[in-house]
Formats: structure tokens, C-alpha cells, sequence
């Protein structure tokens, strides 16, 4: 096991603005977070206009081939997590000031369906169900009804969320009293469908490519993080965040994707500004200990979500941190992430468990 050493995650740090800074601070409500203003410009730039260059009836052969390829890259690979946890961070917290509240549109309406996100369906879910609920039963997305280890788990999991989850959440926020919130997401999604369909008759590669594929890939990733986020439950208390939640600190994931890494403290204070988990971490550290919470320094989601698929609970123990010697030793630290894993049955994940099946099958 790890002890707690230095953080190296970012904070904010003040500095000298310039001309450009200074014109776009004028319309976002907090200076820090000015780098998502320069990330969606570089969205907005290159990505969409690859994407446009795709539906383009001189665009073909190996020209064709050679901005599938560049497009791939930057979708899937250099904009995708940062521009979902960009989306996470601002659905928690506004972005442009209220006199300009119409930008707040930009980035679920015309930037998110590039990434395979269906209008507003993201914030009905995160912040209409997920939070709310905090993985508890009533949570369509919560994982305790599964086995967290189990890779077959994962994928009847997915493939309920894939096939029924839209249905799942717009029950959900009607028997909630949440009617703004299940209009919203389902206009959302009716939205999607019919530019996505009028595009497939327009040129069904590119619109695979550029819309259905990246609807494909991002619901996977979400749920692949948020089982991994969720992997570690106490039965006996799993509704306290510090037991149904994990944190990863120093990984080159939080410096890419706004401290994302900080899931106990993010279901603590859903919307502390994301530049500020290093310090509450630090300053809440006992509670940490108290709870024997999970906390890897250096493993990512993804890693860890791996590690566990191959039951490496040695590897994940190794990189535990033992807060104020919560563990007397490595084994105490499996045993009680072997114990966090398992299948917590109620009367609802029954329900659960037995919709999963019937997909799977």
C-alpha cells in the first residue's frame, strides 16, 4: 500500500490575463474556468469542421479515408474526455453569466452530439437521477445490484442501460415530479434521432461515423466509469459517499479531464468547482480514514476498471493509499475491496437484476 504523499493534481493558480482572456471573462461567471472557453474553441475549430468535411460530396477516396482517420483521432481520442467532463462540470455549475444564458446552450445542443451525447439527456440523468439517488436503488444507473467484478456483470449492465435506459429515466423523473427535466431529455433525444435519420440518407458513412458511432462509444464509457466509480460498495452503508465511491489522485487523468479522478468528494459537493478537490481532499482527510475509504494514487478509472475485471486485487491493493494507517496491512485492504464488490440484493434490484437477464438473453 501507498502512504499519502504530496497531491500534484491542479488547482487554480491566479495569473496576468491578456487581451483575449480579458474579452472572454466578460461572459463566463468564474475565471477558472476560462480553459474550457479555449477547449471548446479548439472543438468548435477543428473537430466540427472535420465532421462537416465528412458529408461533403467532393470529399472522397483516399481524401475521404485520410479525415476519417484525423476525425477519429481527435474525436475519440484527444477532445472525448475532456470535453465530457467539461459538459459534467458545467451541468453542476453555469458556465456563461445569466445575461447570456442562451451560450449555455452551445455546448449540449450544438458541440455534445458531435461526441454521441443526445441533447440534455446527460443533465436530466446526472443531475435529475444520479445524484439524487447516489447510487441507491432508485438510481437506474446504480451499480449495487451487480457483481463488480465480474466482466459479465458489466455487460448485462450496459446492455440494460443501452437498450432501456432512456425509458428507465423518463419513468423515473415522471414518478419523481419532474416533468421539466423528462421534457427536456426527451426532446433531447427525439431531436438526435431525426437529424441522425434525415442524415443517413444524406450520406449514412459519415453519419455513422460522426453521430452513431461516438452515440455507441460514449454511453459505454459512461458506463464503464461510472461502474468503476461505484465498483467498491459497502452493503451496510451504502448510501454514505465515502463507502459508495472511490477517488484517484495524482493520475495524468485529472490534469486531462478537470479532477475527475475526486469521486468521494464530488457526491460530497456535487457542485464544488472542480479546481478545488486537492484542498477539501486534504482538509477532510480524517473522514477518509474514518471510513476506510477507497483511494488509489496513480491507478485511473480506467486502469482500475480493468485491474478489476481480472480480479488483480493484489495490484489495486498496492496502489491504495492507507490514510492515517486506516489498514493494518495489504490484506485487510483486500479483503475489504473483495467485500465492496460483491452483489448487494434488495427488493428493487431484483427488479433490476431480472430486466438485465431478460436483455441479455
Amino acid at each position: 500500500m501507498k502512504v499519502l504523499g504530496p497531491i500534484q493534481d491542479p488547482t487554480f493558480t491566479p495569473r496576468t490575463y491578456n487581451r483575449f482572456d480579458k474579452f472572454f471573462l466578460q461572459y463566463i461567471k468564474d475565471e477558472r474556468d476560462l480553459p474550457f472557453i479555449y477547449l471548446t474553441l479548439r472543438i468548435t475549430f477543428i473537430l466540427i469542421p472535420l465532421s462537416v468535411l465528412l458529408f461533403m460530396p467532393f470529399v472522397t477516396g483516399w481524401l475521404w479515408w485520410t479525415v476519417v482517420v484525423v476525425h477519429f483521432g481527435f474525436s475519440n481520442f484527444h477532445f472525448k474526455g475532456p470535453f465530457g467532463l467539461m459538459l459534467h462540470c458545467t451541468s453542476h455549475r453555469q458556465f456563461f453569466k445569466s445575461e447570456y444564458d442562451w451560450m449555455n446552450k452551445y455546448l449540449p445542443w450544438i458541440v455534445a452530439p458531435f461526441f454521441g451525447h443526445t441533447p440534455e439527456t446527460y443533465y436530466s440523468h446526472h443531475i435529475g437521477m444520479h445524484h439524487p439517488e447516489n447510487n441507491l436503488e432508485d438510481d437506474d444507473s446504480s451499480t449495487m445490484a451487480f457483481q463488480r467484478d465480474s466482466f459479465q456483470s458489466f455487460l448485462a449492465y450496459f446492455g440494460r442501460f443501452f437498450v432501456v435506459g432512456v425509458r428507465n429515466l423518463l419513468n423515473y423523473l415522471r414518478r419523481k415530479n419532474r416533468p421539466k427535466l423528462a421534457t427536456r431529455a426527451l426532446i433531447g433525444e427525439i431531436v438526435f434521432g431525426i437529424i441522425a435519420m434525415g442524415l443517413l440518407y444524406v450520406n449514412w458513412a459519415a453519419t455513422v461515423l460522426v453521430f452513431l458511432f461516438p452515440l455507441l462509444i460514449f454511453r459505454l464509457i459512461t458506463m464503464l466509469g461510472n461502474w468503476t466509480q461505484h465498483s467498491f460498495v459497502d452493503f451496510e452503508d451504502p448510501g454514505n459517499a465515502y463507502k459508495n465511491s472511490i477517488t484517484c489522485i495524482n493520475v495524468k487523468y485529472n490534469k486531462k479531464c478537470w479532477n475527475d479522478g475526486y469521486h468521494i468528494s464530488h457526491h460530497i459537493r456535487p457542485a464544488m468547482h472542480w479546481t478545488e478537490h486537492p484542498g477539501f481532499f486534504l482538509k477532510t482527510i480524517d473522514k477518509y480514514a474514518q471510513n476506510q475509504a477507497v483511494v488509489f494514487d496513480g491507478l485511473d478509472f480506467l486502469q482500475i476498471f480493468f485491474l478489476l475485471m481480472r480480479k488483480r486485487y493484489d495490484t489495486l491493493a498496492k496502489y491504495m493509499v492507507n490514510i492515517n494507517g486506516a489498514f493494518a496491512d495489504e490484506n485487510e485492504a483486500i479483503a475489504l475491496l473483495r467485500r465492496r464488490t460483491q452483489r448487494i440484493m434488495t427488493q428493487t434490484n431484483i427488479g433490476t437484476i431480472s430486466e438485465a437477464a431478460a436483455i441479455a438473453a
